[in-house]
């Protein structure tokens, strides 16, 4: 009963896909809403991906000094550690995570509203493919930006951990700052960034599929909601296994 409904839910969100990367009615309107949409999903989370980056950042420094207490290992180890773990997975994955629950929510609800207040079956009634013209703008907005939020939190995260090393003992700021430099693999930034843009349509669009089809009043809403970000969550840590899989073995 469960894989027949997976597999039906499955199948639903392949044709919705199918609707949504068609050819655009009107390319104006397209850029327009897709600028507005870099601003709503993306330029809004800024401030959260900050405050965010610099505490992950800051605690990752602070648990690899207090752990890395043998004389065999180098000093230098902690800005070491920290950048690959920031470059590796916080960087990508466990801020996509983050990033599920407030942009996949949003996005959900939105469009869930719109489907119960009957401003898509308006859209459809004047012929407009009401897939495209609401869900693209999203999909290609949050693709072009998260690289840019990913990048930030890179420097945030590095930055945190200066911060402890400046204004506590537990670490010198030259042996931070030569670990963040040695043995520095270009690889890990371009693995974070091809990771992020798989779980930036993974998070637009499954919250868009389960907004889109949401049936009932603002209850059904909020569980549309609820299942976005948990089916979002579940796929971009599968996908995560996958394709550290591939680009890193």
């Amino acid at each position: 009963m469960i894989l027949t409904s997976s597999l039906t839910t499955f199948g639903r969100y392949c044709l919705f896909i199918s609707r949504v990367f068609s050819i655009p009615d009107k390319w104006k309107v397209f850029f327009k809403r897709t600028i507005a949409e870099i601003s709503k999903l993306g330029v809004d989370s800024i401030p959260l991906v900050i405050i965010i980056s610099l505490f992950i950042g800051a605690v990752i420094a602070i648990q690899m000094q207090l752990n890395i207490s043998s004389p065999l290992i180098p000093a230098y180890s902690v800005g070491l550690a920290t950048r690959d773990i920031v470059l590796l997975e916080f960087s990508s994955s466990i801020l996509c995570l983050i990033l599920a629950g407030k942009v996949g929510s949003n996005i959900a609800s939105e469009i869930g509203t719109m489907r119960v207040t009957e401003q898509i079956d308006a859209l459809e009634i004047m012929g407009v493919n009401s897939s495209c013209f609401l869900v693209l703008p999203k999909v290609v907005a949050f693709l072009f930006f998260m690289p840019i939020l990913v990048i930030l939190c890179m420097g945030t995260s590095l930055i945190g951990g200066l911060i402890v090393a400046i204004v506590t003992d537990i670490i010198s700021v030259s042996r931070y700052t030569y670990g963040l430099q040695a043995m520095f693999n270009e690889w890990y930034v371009w693995y974070a960034l091809i990771k992020c843009l798989f779980f930036s349509f993974i998070i637009s669009s499954v919250a868009s599929f389960f907004g889109y089809y949401v049936k009932g009043g603002a209850l059904e809403v909020g569980k549309a909601s609820t299942n976005a970000v948990v089916a979002s969550s579940i796929l971009i840590l599968l996908f995560d296994v996958i394709l550290t899989k591939i680009l890193l073995q």
